[in-house]
């Protein structure tokens, strides 16, 4: 069942991040900003989700990087995958992304176009006070789709590339496996193959490897880990 949270009270806050300063940073600077706010930590995915079922928060703002569990590695799709979580179960909660790998968020741009709540991203190199401020329209109930759809890199990308995406570079499948685990013909990913090579910019070199240059360009706009 989904649950809307609603907001009696005074301002409640979880923030989510795995390294400690950074942590530290963002609690002092929200502390300050709103110092009756009742504001909580997360390290984990694990936590994050627990945190805001027991606290039924008016902002989360979160880090992609992180891990599922305390003493697991991070990962960006650890966090993209609680972020979704997050989204589905509670449709109007506030969000800001603070991460390093806002990029990534084009992953699930379909999930967060269909979020009620206000949703802005802040890289972590911004000042406390230009992260305040995208705190300030989150609660508002702004949003920022510039990088939800992948704008500021031109991308305008499908869910199956995507998964194309994901399957050929982070589990590793050939074009078979891949049409097998899609259920679509081999010509299907072959016609996604050249799509997403389009959209990323990504085409044939004499010397060069045209699925390397893919991946590398995937990466490098964080459509992968």
């Amino acid at each position: 069942m989904i649950q809307n949270l609603t907001k009696p009270g005074k301002l409640k806050i979880v923030v989510v991040d795995d390294h400690e300063l950074t942590l530290d940073g963002a609690f002092n600077a929200l502390q300050q900003q709103y110092p009756d706010a009742q504001i909580l930590r997360a390290k984990t995915a694990q936590s994050t989700i627990n945190q805001v079922t027991t606290l039924q928060p008016d902002l989360v703002i979160m880090d992609l990087s992180i891990p599922e569990t305390a003493g697991e590695p991070a990962h960006i799709d650890t966090g993209i995958q609680a972020l979704r979580t997050l989204i589905k179960k509670y449709t109007q909660l506030n969000l800001v992304v603070l991460s390093s790998y806002t990029k990534a968020l084009v992953r699930i741009r379909h999930d967060l176009e269909a979020h009620e709540g206000g949703l802005t991203v802040a890289n972590k190199d911004l000042s406390s006070k230009e992260m305040l401020k995208r705190v300030d329209w989150a609660l508002q109930g702004l949003v920022d789709w510039r990088v939800i759809r992948g704008e500021k890199a031109g991308l305008e990308l499908k869910p199956e590339w995507l998964e194309l995406l994901r399957l050929a570079f982070e589990e590793g499948l050939e074009d078979k496996a891949i049409a097998e685990r899609m259920r679509v013909a081999i010509r299907t990913v072959r016609h996604y193959w050249s799509k997403v090579q389009d959209v990323l910019k990504v085409y044939p070199e004499d010397g060069k490897n045209l699925r390397i240059s893919t991946e590398m360009r995937a990466r490098e706009l964080w459509l992968i880990d």
